[in-house]
């Protein structure tokens, strides 16, 4: 049995390169990067170059990127961060209704400390209006975080028309990157964001690691107490080994852009099932502004559970949990007010930088013999 793996936008694999920039980190470089001593210099000096490594890949300045866990960690201190040292200026926040539970829920946590919270909804393709934050803004309101692409659907969302409006109202800006940095251009100038966050582990990094950039005159308060690393930013010893990963998986990616934002595999995909199931499968999300590797479609009136149970060594993601009396679609379609016969039947394939024709075939082929049985 073959096995194919669809799932990149739940996790990459640690791309060969960044796997060998992290080999000397495991035993040969072991020194603490704030110890000022021969043993200390090689991991300082792998932290910094991987702090650079990144801001490359983001278009900003070094000081900028600060390295976290994850990207979990990098939402809650951009949100969290914002809340407590603004509390002079005002508590709202204004988010989306589709985004990451790592967003969604630092939000709902505020809200228990006296936050504000204004859920934008999305439109049937899973974008946020513009306008909607435009009227939404108040004076009271200190950040708007809405997500760069979307995780099950892939749908980019306007971020730079969103940067001008908070710009305009002096309003910070925060964006979840972790899907589409590697993927598509997140030049930070050019979003004109204040806050980013990545996760490793979305771009051929390890798991447990991320950072977030800060743009520079940006003040967070920090929930991590300690010495002062990372310039009194995150307490808590460097994780070299982690670190280098990132920045490795960072330089990897810059070099990789334009072969990882074709569309070429992607749109096969679709066509060969549209070829087949014709009208029976239909796309979840915007037709050109999603993720080039991301391929969300409904098989209307299937279960998507019940289909990538039958193919056998396929990865995948549905976008319904399937209870034995009822179907609960995810929050995304739910926001996107898909309909329940097609929304249950929702399936995320999601392409990496392993995937080949002959795997997408393979499973075109496996679709035709389940669904249509």
């Amino acid at each position: 049995m073959k096995k194919i793996y669809l799932d990149y936008n739940a996790s990459t694999p640690i791309a060969p390169d960044v796997s060998r920039a992290m080999q000397p980190y495991l035993a040969e470089h072991y020194g603490n990067p704030s110890s000022s001593h021969w043993a200390g210099a090689p991991a300082k000096a792998a932290v910094e170059k991987a702090r650079s490594q990144l801001a490359g890949l983001l278009g900003c300045k070094f000081s900028e990127v600060v390295f976290t866990s994850g990207g979990t960690e990098s939402n809650n201190y951009a949100i969290k961060g914002t809340f407590f040292a603004l509390q002079d200026k005002g508590s709202h926040i204004i988010t989306s209704q589709i985004e990451h539970p790592a967003v969604i829920q630092p939000c709902k946590f505020l809200e228990k400390l006296g936050a504000q919270i204004t859920y934008l909804p999305v439109d049937a393709r899973g974008l946020v209006d513009p306008d909607d934050i435009k009227k939404a803004i108040k004076a009271e309101t200190i950040l708007v975080s809405i997500m760069h692409a979307n995780n099950e659907t892939g749908s980019i969302q306007p971020i730079s028309e969103i940067s001008k409006i908070t710009r305009e109202r002096g309003v910070w800006l925060h964006s979840d990157a972790a899907q589409s940095v590697g993927k598509i251009a997140c030049d930070v100038l050019e979003l004109g964001v204040d806050l980013l966050s990545v996760a490793g582990h979305k771009v051929y990094a390890p798991k447990g690691v991320g950072a977030i950039f800060i743009r520079q005159g940006i003040e967070l308060v920090s929930f991590m107490h300690g010495a002062g690393h990372e310039s009194g930013r995150r307490a808590g010893t460097e994780n070299v080994l982690l670190n280098v990963g990132l920045g490795a998986a960072a330089e990897l990616a810059e070099q990789l852009r334009e072969k990882s934002a074709s569309c070429e595999l992607r749109d096969l995909f679709f066509d060969d099932l549209q070829g087949h199931f014709g009208d029976r499968v239909v796309l979840n999300g915007h037709p050109t502004k999603r993720l080039p590797n991301t391929l969300y479609v409904s098989f209307v009136g299937k279960n998507g559970s019940q289909i990538l149970q039958q193919l056998e060594g396929v990865a995948a993601s549905t976008g319904a949990a399937c209870h034995a009396d009822s179907v609960e679609l995810s929050a995304v379609l739910e926001a996107m007010q898909i309909d329940k016969q097609v929304g249950m039947g929702a399936i995320r394939f999601s392409l990496g930088r392993a995937t080949t024709r002959t795997d997408i075939k393979a499973v075109v082929e496996m679709l035709k013999n389940v669904v249509s049985g």
